[in-house]
């Protein structure tokens, strides 16, 4: 039985489509391996293979061997370049930006994001999400914070909110209204991706 399209972008055949894309597209300076993209996004080799080669192929990226290393990049100088950026900023930008942007400040534990672009992302029907609601776990330097949200915001066009908890209210949130309703609806962790290739 064949899968329905994703419902963050329902023009593509799967969400490992979107979220490919998206990361080439919003680190165009960046080369990425293929076996480092089937392993950030958990797809087996043959299928990022296969997505590579038809992508490829279409000239939407580029990739190049480099010894036993298939590396893969975004085609910044093809025609569509400039609104596929745009297009998966507004799409699958969130997984691909944030994480690399939240996570590394001292004292993050953990992030999520959830609201209504949780819920695209986890196949709830819906308009795209006009903002992106992320709950950081831990305390970070409120300054720093709010500057990674500022910056997220200017790579994807649209508002970034984010909320704050400490990890014992986290794991323990006995009544608290906002999160028990964030609990009780989807919500994505963040993560971090090491594979960018650098020479």
């Amino acid at each position: 039985m064949q899968s329905p399209p994703p419902a963050l972008l329902p023009l593509l055949r799967t969400p490992f489509q979107g979220e490919l894309l998206a990361w080439l597209y919003l680190h165009p300076e960046e080369e990425t391996s293929l076996t480092d993209i089937a392993l950030r996004f958990g797809v087996s080799s043959a299928t990022a293979s296969r997505e590579a080669d038809r992508l490829a192929e279409a000239e939407l990226i580029s990739a190049r061997r480099y010894g036993n290393l298939r590396l893969l990049r975004a085609n910044t100088s093809g025609r569509l370049s400039d609104v596929l950026t745009d297009l998966f900023a507004l799409t699958y930008g969130p997984i691909a930006v944030l994480g690399d942007l939240v996570l590394p400040l001292a004292g993050v534990e953990e992030a999520h994001i959830y609201g209504s672009w949780a819920a695209r992302y986890s196949g709830e029907r819906g308009g795209v999400p006009n903002d992106v609601d992320v709950l950081v776990v831990g305390n970070p330097d409120e300054d720093e914070l709010y500057e990674a949200a500022r910056q997220a915001e200017r790579v994807l066009g649209r508002e970034v909110n984010v909320h704050r908890v400490s990890p014992a209210h986290w794991r323990e949130p006995g009544t608290d209204p906002f999160l028990t309703g964030v609990r009780s609806r989807p919500v994505v962790q963040l993560a971090t991706f090491e594979g960018k290739h650098k020479q």
